[in-house]
């Protein structure tokens, strides 16, 4: 278990917090993983839920969450480990959510859910780390080749999103029922390829961290083994005192029994991994309001609306929400403070 650096920090364990929206990784969980010497990870995705005039005046209660947590979390971690904040590609308001986000002082920005082409013109000249998520080397490539002819940069770190993944997958759905994608460590090395040409150029080491299925200590181990700096864990975390999640969505895992996890398909346009609740089971679901929070969702197609399914979810309405999840989130077994569990996975 070695350190690893990224730019000027330093995360004492390899391990970041994945980033679950909505709600369930907010300024609490990331706050406590990053005062461990991890890397917390806040979800942008509508993480103004809880404003009192979210229902109206969306934007600017994401606006406002997203400097309330990102301060939290940093109260919480104390100057330990990294806060960073996890925005998807696909958010209608993308540049807003990262622009706030650096004006929070975040420490980093993972992004996926898309190709973040543009993610480094938005950063700028701020000391903000930029991450994509892959889940090919093809992605990979095409994302560093981009950010280094357009803008002259490179990855800061690179997070590997595999096959067992929780909620929105980069996978074509066939791909993922006839277990016909790359295994996560297949991935892993054409990506650690394709990095070296930047690596060189710009005299730096690209961490890599891979995430999908890492339930374990032995896990976390085989990962590294086989060329990972580190690894990104989601599910897992839910399990947590500190999880941002009511207790009725944290029971939910405790209470999953493998064939409760199925694929379902997002609105977004995406595969996800989900339990196969009262909700996911109906299918479709009335739409009353857009909140207009994705750009490849559409109210008159959509089979329901996605921000509400998550709202209902985190706040403990399971049979009118969707819960996300690992490939391995059955496996959660009892609800253990952050401080436990990572000190199992790094085998204290």
């Amino acid at each position: 278990m070695k350190k690893v650096n990224i730019g000027e920090y330093t995360l004492e364990i390899p391990l970041i917090q994945g980033g679950m929206g909505v709600g369930v990784s907010l300024g609490n969980l990331a706050g406590h993983v990053a005062k461990c010497g991890g890397m917390g990870m806040i979800s942008t995705a509508q993480i103004g839920f809880k404003e009192p005039d979210f229902q109206t005046n969306v934007k600017q209660a994401n606006q406002r969450a997203i400097f309330k947590e990102i301060k939290k979390a940093k109260e919480i971690a104390s100057g330990h480990g990294m806060v960073g904040v996890n925005i998807m590609v696909a958010l209608r308001d993308y540049k807003e959510h990262v622009k706030a986000a650096i004006q929070a002082g975040a420490d980093c920005i993972i992004s996926g859910a898309g190709l973040p082409l543009g993610l480094p013109g938005l950063i700028g000249q701020a000391k903000t780390k930029i991450a994509p998520i892959v889940s090919s080397g093809k992605a990979c490539r095409l994302i560093l080749r981009s950010w280094d002819r357009k803008f002259q940069k490179t990855a800061d770190f690179i997070v590997i999103e595999g096959v067992k993944a929780g909620g929105h997958l980069g996978f074509k759905k066939a791909d993922v029922l006839s277990h016909h994608a790359q295994s996560l460590l297949e991935i892993l090395a054409d990506v650690k390829k394709e990095v070296m040409t930047y690596q060189t150029k710009y005299q730096k080491h690209i961490p890599i961290f891979v995430a999908g299925g890492i339930f374990t200590h032995e896990e976390i181990i085989n990962a590294i083994q086989a060329g990972a700096d580190g690894v990104q864990m989601g599910t897992r975390f839910i399990g947590t005192k500190e999880c941002d999640a009511s207790e009725a969505y944290k029971e939910a895992f405790v209470n999953c029994c493998q064939d409760d996890i199925v694929i379902v398909d997002s609105p977004v346009g995406l595969p996800g991994r989900a339990m196969n609740n009262a909700f996911v089971k109906k299918g479709h679901h009335p739409i009353k309001r857009c909140f207009a929070c994705i750009s490849s969702c559409h109210m008159t197609n959509a089979p329901y609306c996605i921000t509400e399914a998550l709202i209902n979810a985190v706040n403990g309405d399971l049979d009118h929400g969707l819960i996300f999840t690992g490939v391995n989130g059955y496996r959660i077994n009892k609800i253990v403070s952050v401080k436990e569990l990572i000190s199992e996975l790094m085998g204290e």
